[in-house]
């Protein structure tokens, strides 16, 4: 990937050399110009298309925003209701992940998003410990985690 990326550098500025124009437009256009080349050949260069790990990590961070909005909608109509009839709970998730950057980006996901907060971690590091506020069911739970955020942190760190 930093080979693809420093290649399509080096691409845009010999566009920028050859046209005789050093300003941002000209950079940028020798980018996408560079871009789209490194795509036609990317089956001659070794490992994944670096613009596909740009689209992942893109596709992360709107599923967060949204998963945030969602959750913050959620503790919304929890708190202004007069009885307030949360039904809190500690529940364990038993992870996929094996790198420790992915379990932390796991974790931080979860405790950024309204409702939820993991509050311990296995010493494997295979079972995150969560509390929420709402507790419903706990395969659903684990389902939506697992359909949401560890697929999205999954999709980002494939080779």
């Amino acid at each position: 990937m930093a080979f693809q990326l420093l290649l399509n550098f080096f691409i845009a500025v010999v566009w920028m050399f050859i046209s005789v124009s050093f300003t941002a437009s000209t950079f940028i256009v020798g980018f996408i110009l560079g871009l789209i080349m490194l795509w036609v050949t990317q089956r001659f260069i070794p490992g994944r298309f670096y613009m596909s790990y740009v689209w992942a990590v893109f596709k992360l961070i709107l599923l967060f925003f949204k998963e945030l909005f969602m959750a913050n909608i959620q503790v919304l109509l929890l708190i202004i209701q007069p009885k307030m009839p949360i039904k809190p709970a500690i529940f364990a998730l038993p992870t996929t992940l094996e790198k420790d950057w992915q379990i932390t980006l796991l974790s931080s996901l979860i405790t950024l998003t309204p409702g939820t907060l993991v509050i311990d971690v296995s010493e494997d590091s295979k079972t995150l410990y969560i509390h929420a506020i709402n507790y419903e069911d706990a395969d659903d739970a684990i389902n939506s985690i697992r359909d949401t955020f560890e697929k999205a942190i999954l999709e980002v760190s494939r080779s």
